[in-house]
């Protein structure tokens, strides 16, 4: 059984996480199958939204805590590669040009919470939990968590998470600013495919290029990102998808977008 499963319709790709005897805890097959799904769909004209999300009662456990306790064999070196190997997930989500989505189930914890974290949106069942517990195994965060967690919750917050490793709920999610809607959990997957074809509906490249504006913005100053604000613009006017949307408000009419 594929521990990643993909299905495409409407210009929406679901990715399920499918290892749901283990709480979808992340393997390398999954891995790999991840970034070879991201890179593809995040090409792939056809799409327009990518959720991420999960067979059975949890989204991500994160890591495989049991296999662990098995004796490593690896040399220092190749931990870290692997390491690196894995932080392409949350790095190909993070910067993906499509409007991702994180349709959340039970729950999310270290990588798996960072995962969701690197989405656009997070769509959350009453039923999700969260944590951050990697301190609670003597480890420090990865998959990008000190990055995105301080950005969302802000940094005092995000400090008392990490340092605790406390798990939080899905009204405290809410509180936080974490999960973009929350909803009960029979609704979950009707209410992420309206989301997710809202999106693939749109101007993709216009998606793509405020997620690019998004991203240069966590790391420029102001007066460059301004600079590199107006070259995006002017490349987004000459795209059809412009002047389609132009062309639709002065005739009163949906816009009909080509992602061109």
């Amino acid at each position: 059984m594929a521990d990643l499963i993909e299905h495409v319709e409407g210009g929406v790709a679901t990715l399920t996480l499918n290892r749901p005897d283990s709480l979808n805890a992340l393997s390398d097959p999954m891995i790999e199958a991840l970034l070879a799904a991201l890179d593809r769909l995040g090409r792939d004209p056809a799409v327009g939204a990518i959720v991420l999300a999960a067979a059975g009662r949890a989204f991500c456990a994160g890591g495989d805590v049991k296999g662990m306790a098995n004796p490593d064999p690896r040399t220092p070196q190749q931990k870290l590669d692997w390491v690196r190997w894995g932080h392409r997930v949350p790095l190909a989500l993070a910067t993906c040009p499509k409007v991702t989505i994180a349709s959340i189930q039970g729950p999310a914890m270290g990588a798996g919470l960072g995962m969701a974290l690197c989405c656009d949106f997070r769509l959350v069942a009453r039923s999700a939990k969260f944590g951050a517990a990697f301190v609670k195994i003597g480890l420090v965060t990865d998959f990008g968590v000190s990055w995105q967690l301080p950005r969302i919750v802000g940094e005092p917050r995000a400090r008392e998470l990490l340092l605790t490793g406390d798990i939080f709920d899905a009204a405290q999610a809410e509180a936080l600013g974490l999960a973009t809607r929350l909803v009960d959990d029979d609704a979950l997957a009707a209410e992420t495919q309206a989301w997710a074809q809202r999106f693939a509906a749109g101007p993709l490249l216009a998606h793509a290029g405020i997620k690019r504006n998004l991203l240069a913005a966590q790391t420029r100053g102001f007066a460059e990102l301004l600079e590199y604000e107006a070259v995006q613009q002017i490349h987004a006017t000459a795209t059809h998808d412009h002047q389609e949307a132009v062309q639709a408000f002065l005739a009163r009419r949906p816009a009909v977008f080509a992602g061109r």
